[in-house]
């Protein structure tokens, strides 16, 4: 993403996806209301709730002590969801390998208000960036990635709006680590326990379980790819 944020405004029906239409299903009314993109997440005046999974030789230790291990790569991109439906997709309720230790990362939101400002869009749009070559000088300086994905609901069906996921690279990825991170915990046990909900048929009782997630008031001046 190029240094300084943009600030044009976007129609939604012309904000870039990452995925299909095709498969989403007919939505019921309160789905229908869902803006198609919005950042929704679980945080307070001064933080922020954001979702991991990893092996546990990466994610105990990173509970106990509120910080990665050193064997943790910081040269590799690092994927954060405040969406907790989203990330269990993505780790299969923490059943998937490497992904057994699902963590609860929560961070400063000035922390990921720079991600946001810093980001660029992971795939071309031409509206966006112009020409390709342009799009790819961004994505090479950018540290930091956005992508939307459909939300899902707990039976990991695509809703027919998306939820945002942030790539974190080079300089994104220290600050994560470094300065944002306020408190890390283990919510293995929280997945689990949805799981086993859902599993039973008691989508009531496990909607109750899940975090509350909320509307994220943006600013102004961030990109056009993060605001709708």
């Amino acid at each position: 993403m190029n240094d300084q944020p943009q600030t044009v405004r976007i129609p939604t029906a012309r904000i870039p996806t990452s995925a299909p239409a095709d498969d989403e299903p007919v939505p019921d009314e309160a789905v229908r209301a869902e803006p198609r993109f919005r950042v929704r997440a679980r945080y307070t005046e001064s933080t922020l709730t954001v979702y991991q999974a990893y092996h546990r030789s990466i994610g105990v230790p990173a509970a106990r002590t509120g910080r990665f291990p050193a064997h943790w790569k910081r040269d590799r991109m690092t994927w954060i969801k405040p969406s907790f439906r989203w990330m269990m997709y993505r780790c299969g309720w923490g059943t998937k390998a490497d992904q057994e230790t699902v963590l609860a990362v929560e961070i400063t939101r000035e922390g990921f208000l720079w991600a946001l400002r810093h980001s660029c869009l992971s795939h071309y749009v031409p509206d966006l960036h112009g020409d390709r070559a342009a799009w790819k000088e961004q994505l090479r300086r950018a540290s930091t990635r956005v992508q939307w994905d459909p939300e899902r609901d707990l039976r990991f069906s695509p809703l027919p709006y998306r939820s945002l996921q942030l790539g974190l690279a080079g300089e994104a990825a220290g600050r994560y680590a470094d300065e944002w991170i306020v408190g890390i915990e283990d919510v293995t046990p929280l997945a689990a326990e949805v799981h086993a909900l859902v599993r039973a048929g008691d989508l009531g009782r496990a909607t109750e379980l899940l975090p509350p997630e909320r509307p994220y008031p943006l600013p102004d001046d961030l990109p056009a790819h993060v605001r709708p």
